[in-house]
């Protein structure tokens, strides 16, 4: 019986740590993006409300959830705060949602290439969960651990799922790229 509390004892605290949500690192500063090796996985801009309505189709904006004001001059902000750390162009990536097309396209950092991965998974997408994150996770191994800054658009979900943090509209996680599925959170970025 001795044998068997120990046991159980570990493979409860076992469950624990690894059902435990990972809380983020301190805050980045975005200067040492530049130093290259680094993603920034970013939540869109703020808009306002949760999910998208059930008419919600991916190719037309006006079925979806999207930035307000506040949303864009929160990602023009956060593109104007990179510059002013020294990054004046980055590879942008970006879900094919509406609101994070327009977060990355306002942050002014160069061209914006859509990455189904980055896509959310939340209410009807659930099912989709496991192959965006497979995928996700073969293109953060993919990168190169000392090539140039990389800003990922993505949804709530998708950073969670990643990083095991919750983030705000805005916010973000710096990634050290380590040619693996599942890079170490750096550190935090808060919204302009």
């Amino acid at each position: 019986m001795r044998r068997t509390v120990p046991a159980a004892l570990a493979l409860a605290l076992a469950i624990v740590l690894v059902a435990a949500p990972v809380r983020a690192a301190d805050p980045f500063p975005l200067e040492r993006l530049a130093d290259g090796g680094y993603a920034l996985m970013l939540r869109h801009a703020l808009a306002p409300g949760t999910g998208d309505p059930a008419a919600f189709e991916l190719r037309d904006c006006s079925t979806q959830r999207t930035l307000n004001d506040v949303g864009r001059a929160q990602a023009r902000a956060l593109g104007e705060a990179l510059r002013a750390a020294g990054i004046a162009e980055a590879s942008v990536y970006s879900s094919q949602w509406c609101r994070c097309l327009e977060t990355a396209e306002l942050l002014g950092l160069g061209p914006v290439q859509e990455l189904p991965a980055l896509n959310s998974f939340f209410g009807r997408n659930r099912d989709d969960r496991p192959k965006r994150l497979e995928a996700l996770r073969r293109f953060l191994a993919e990168q190169p651990t000392d090539g140039p800054p990389i800003i990922l658009v993505t949804h709530q979900v998708t950073v969670t799922a990643i990083t095991g943090d919750f983030v705000r509209s805005g916010e973000g996680r710096a990634l050290a790229l380590d040619g693996t599925g599942a890079p170490p959170v750096a550190g935090t970025t808060a919204a302009p």
